[in-house]
C-alpha cells in the first residue's frame, strides 16, 4: 500500500493496525466478545504512562480445552501512521499472545500475565531488541509470582491459530508465549540454540497442539 492509498482508504482518527489485529482475531472467534483490559497502569505509553502494551484483550476458548487466550496490543504499529504505509514490518514486528490453562488461584482473568507481556515489552523498548519465534528466556522464578509451580520460564513460538498477518503498516507475527518447567529451563541454558528450542516446542506440539501454558505441569 503506497501513501496515497493510505490516505485514500483511512483517516487522521483511524487505528489501521489494531483493526487488523480485531479482524484477524474476528476469523478464530467470530462475534465472541473478548474482555478487554487497558493499560494497568491507567495511562498510555506514549502519555508517560509505564506499561507499552495499550491494552490486552482476553478470549474465553474452548478449541483444544477450555483456555484463556490473551492477546497484547502495541508491538506493532496501531494508529494511523502514514509515513509508516507499506513497511516491511509494523513497528517491532509482532504481538504477544498467551494461552493459560484455568489456574485454582485465579479468580478471575489472569492479570498476571498481562504483567508479563508489559515487563517484556519494556525490554524491547529500552533496548531495541526485540523478539522472534524460538526465542527462550528464564523467568529466575516461577512465572506467576509467589505460585507453586514448575513453569520457570518461556519460549516463543508463533499462534497456531493466529499466525502472521499483513497490515497496512507491514507484518505482524502473533508471538505466542509457551510456558516451559524448570527441567525444560536447564535443558535450555546448556543449549539454547534456535534449534534446540524449536525441537522442544514440535515435541510439546505432539500433546498440546495450541500450546497451552498449564501451570501444573510437572
Amino acid at each position: 500500500m503506497t501513501t496515497e492509498q493510505y490516505k485514500q482508504h483511512f483517516k487522521p482518527d483511524d487505528s489501521p493496525g489494531w483493526q487488523a489485529i480485531d479482524d484477524q482475531l474476528e476469523k478464530i472467534y467470530g462475534t465472541t466478545e473478548a474482555r478487554h483490559y487497558p493499560p494497568l497502569c491507567g495511562i498510555h505509553y506514549v502519555a508517560g504512562g509505564t506499561d507499552p502494551i495499550d491494552g490486552a484483550s482476553i478470549y474465553d476458548s474452548n478449541h483444544q480445552s477450555f483456555h484463556r487466550h490473551i492477546v497484547s496490543y502495541g508491538m506493532s504499529e496501531l494508529y494511523y501512521d502514514d509515513e509508516k504505509a507499506g513497511g516491511e514490518f509494523s513497528k517491532w514486528g509482532f504481538e504477544f499472545t498467551f494461552r493459560l490453562a484455568p489456574f485454582q488461584d485465579d479468580e478471575k482473568d489472569p492479570i498476571w500475565a498481562i504483567q508479563i507481556m508489559n515487563n517484556l515489552a519494556r525490554y524491547v523498548f529500552s533496548s531495541g531488541k526485540w523478539f522472534e519465534e524460538n526465542h527462550f528466556i528464564p523467568a529466575n522464578g516461577p512465572i506467576r509470582l509467589n505460585t507453586d509451580t514448575q513453569i520457570t520460564g518461556f519460549v516463543f513460538a508463533l499462534d497456531p491459530e493466529l499466525g502472521k498477518i499483513k497490515t497496512p503498516h507491514g507484518e505482524v507475527s502473533f508471538l505466542q508465549l509457551v510456558g516451559i518447567t524448570d527441567t525444560e529451563v536447564e535443558e535450555l541454558k546448556k543449549n539454547p540454540s534456535v534449534g534446540a528450542v524449536e525441537e522442544l516446542i514440535e515435541n510439546l506440539k505432539k500433546n498440546n497442539p495450541l500450546l497451552i501454558t498449564d501451570l501444573n505441569r510437572k
